[in-house]
């Protein structure tokens, strides 16, 4: 697994949000729903979008251009900068009128499909993670509020074959939105790390290293190895007092921290599995029992992995206000 790869293991769909939203000018939506990560891709037509101050500036996105936003900051998406706001999107996609009037039959046109006309000039195909991520948490930290990719930048057959699969009713077909969503943010975020003024984390820069790109791929492949620093070096054919400070050089913390904050983030990450036990992950990844992996998890997090998974299960609340 390389390190992008690992980073992606946080913020993948679980039955992702991902719907189709055909618009009529004008138009003003108000994203107010504290999704940790969202795609917007312009299919046709073009829309704004602002943020409030100190945001990012305000953005035109033509058709073929694709942002992401990081949340959980609001951001509006109009017609035109002057439109005035005419729907908020809240928690769990709950869409209502300025003055609380609930529009999710007004503007359904049909599967996964919603606007105000279903002839507009405007489409946009909208993918939202709304689970909080934990495993992403390295990979969302290194993103900016708002990444844009030009039509002319980035090509990409992905965004046509999700636009296909979207009105579609078979069996199955929520995971193949899953996974055709996290396609396209992989591809986008490929695509935007290797730009120059990307400002790429060093994790990221650190995968080309001969050295430290090899360390980190065998800390991301084998986190329950009882990893020291002698056993890496080892495997890598250097030695610890080298590895140690190329590795804080590029990555910027040592290694044996890095691998705590990964078997965290992993076992974050687990205990939202229904069916996982503290043992279970503490042996997936690296502690020999759920007390050491409790005692880690307590000191570096601040809460039990109990109060973990019940905090993560009561911030999920699933899309109930738009079609899916």
């Amino acid at each position: 697994m390389d390190t992008l790869a690992g980073m992606l293991e946080g913020p993948r769909a679980r039955d992702a949000f991902v719907m189709r939203a055909t618009l009529r000018p004008p138009w003003g939506i108000r994203v107010e729903d504290h999704a940790p990560l969202a795609v917007v891709s312009v299919v046709a037509g073009d829309c704004w979008v602002l943020y409030d101050a100190p945001g990012p500036a305000p953005e035109l996105l033509r058709a073929g251009d694709l942002a992401i936003m990081r949340g959980p900051d609001p951001y509006t998406v109009a017609d035109d900068p002057t439109t005035p706001v005419q729907v908020r999107i809240l928690p769990g996609q709950e869409c209502f009128t300025l003055s609380g009037e609930p529009l999710r039959e007004t503007m359904s046109l049909g599967v996964r499909s919603w606007g105000n006309a279903a002839d507009g000039g405007t489409t946009l195909l909208i993918g939202a993670y709304e689970s909080p991520s934990e495993l992403g948490r390295r990979l969302l930290g290194a993103l900016p509020p708002l990444i844009v990719l030009r039509a002319g930048d980035w090509d990409s057959p992905l965004v046509p074959l999700l636009m296909a699969e979207i009105t579609r009713e078979e069996p199955g077909q929520s995971a193949v939105l899953d996974r055709l969503l996290d396609l396209v943010l992989i591809s986008a975020l490929r695509t935007w790390f290797a730009r120059p003024d990307a400002g790429a984390p060093g994790w990221y820069e650190a995968q080309s290293d001969p050295v430290i790109g090899r360390a980190l791929r065998l800390l991301h492949n084998n986190p329950a190895h009882p990893w020291t620093v002698a056993s890496l070096a080892a495997a890598l054919g250097v030695s610890r007092a080298a590895l140690a400070r190329r590795f804080t050089d590029l990555v910027g913390e040592p290694p044996m921290a890095y691998l705590t904050g990964w078997r965290l983030d992993l076992a974050a990450d687990l205990l939202r599995e229904p069916d996982a036990t503290v043992g279970s992950v503490a042996r997936k990844v690296g502690y020999g029992t759920g007390f050491a992996l409790s005692a880690a998890f307590k000191r570096v997090r601040g809460i039990s992995p109990q109060e973990h998974r019940v905090a993560t299960a009561m911030s999920f609340r699933g899309p109930a206000g738009l079609s899916r």
